[in-house]
């Protein structure tokens, strides 16, 4: 089966979206754990490994269709962050960014009427919306809790229940 080159193109721009997120989480975590939050630290390090999967689900599904996958090239990303609360906005941002590229990518496939593309991306879409509401509730948590030393203690532990809770998921 031969993709469609305006498929397999944006699914190669696509590709810079994801590894830009992989190293985002990486970014943020290295801050996060230079900075003793270690709960959050193991978030982020799980958010990145789950984006590396990301990645290579699109690298390999452009080059099983008979296309060929593109390695991106990348700017560095920020690496210091004012609080949790940044990091949490920022990796929201870059959530919604990745959300909007598949969306597009979802009507250039049904344009180009590439079936298995759109089959193929109808995972995204629900865990893009997953990634985005996961960030919401945890902005609303620490917009709720404040940012006293006590509450930045409790705000990495519930950021780190979710690590545990991800690391059990992918288990099943």
């Amino acid at each position: 089966m031969l993709i469609p080159k305006k498929v397999e193109a944006a699914l190669n721009a696509h590709l810079t979206l994801e590894m830009a997120a992989l190293y985002h989480y990486l970014a943020v975590a290295s801050w996060c754990d230079s900075k003793g939050y270690e709960g959050s630290a193991s978030f982020y390090y799980k958010q990145s490994a789950e984006e590396q999967t990301h990645f290579m689900k699109f690298f390999n599904y452009i080059n099983q269709v008979g296309g060929h996958a593109e390695v991106p090239e990348l700017k560095k990303p920020t690496s210091t962050f004012k609080s949790i609360l940044e990091t949490c906005k920022k990796s929201l941002e870059a959530e919604q960014k990745v959300t909007q590229s598949v969306y597009k990518l979802l009507d250039i496939a049904a344009k180009e009427k590439d079936h298995a593309t759109q089959a193929f991306l109808n995972y995204f879409v629900d865990e893009q919306l997953e990634e985005e509401m996961q960030f919401s509730r945890l902005i609303s948590k620490i917009e709720l809790i404040g940012s006293g030393p006590q509450a930045l203690y409790y705000i990495d532990k519930e950021i780190e229940k979710l690590a545990t809770a991800q690391a059990g998921a992918n288990t099943k």
